[in-house]
């Protein structure tokens, strides 16, 4: 079920997030994003799965869209080691027993770290799919033109034949212009 826009095209995508017991004191549970659902149905917080203390559920399905703009980012995604998406959560104000809201969800490793610098949202790195990888790597030989790298070259104009900027021609002098300004002596 994709969307095609003019510059861009969207897949709905299921976040998994796994709620573990904390390890401190402070904090009664850590909260993961763990892995995708591509073409997923819409959910708030469905339990998927509860073994012991651990639980995963289906947070939220959000459309991850992919713009001609950055498809630079997306190659460079698909050519790490490990190809993965960004799951962004963000706190939830009004809820202490669901703490975090998904945000979105993208293939650009560049928008990622941009919501890492706030240090307010919780930014996981989650393997990317088979299928997914093959929808984006589509995307990007379909709209990515990697540019020419054009060495920059000097010119062969001679510059320091010209002495452009020494005074001002508009001042008639016929004296050097590069002397010392002279103490006038005043005669009384």
């Amino acid at each position: 079920m994709t969307v095609q826009y003019p510059n861009a095209q969207s897949i709905p995508i299921g976040v998994v997030v796994r709620r573990t017991p904390g390890v401190t004191r402070w904090a009664k549970y850590a909260w993961r994003a763990s892995d995708v659902l591509p073409g997923a149905g819409l959910a708030d917080w469905k339990v998927l799965r509860t073994e012991g203390d651990i639980t995963e559920y289906h947070a939220a399905t959000v459309p991850l869209t992919l713009y001609v703009s950055d498809a630079e980012a997306y190659a460079h995604e698909l050519m790490t080691r490990e190809p993965s998406v960004y799951a962004i959560l963000r706190p939830n104000e009004g809820s202490t027993d669901l703490p975090w809201t998904v945000a979105l969800v993208t293939a650009s490793p560049y928008e990622a770290q941009d919501y890492c610098d706030s240090a307010e949202e919780l930014v996981e790195k989650i393997a990317m799919p088979e299928g997914l990888h093959a929808w984006i790597a589509d995307f990007v030989e379909t709209y990515y033109e990697e540019e020419a790298f054009v060495k920059r070259r000097r010119d062969k104009s001679r510059v320091d034949r010209v002495d452009a900027g020494v005074g001002d021609p508009r001042i008639k002098q016929v004296s050097d212009v590069y002397r010392a300004p002279r103490r006038r002596e005043i005669i009384n």
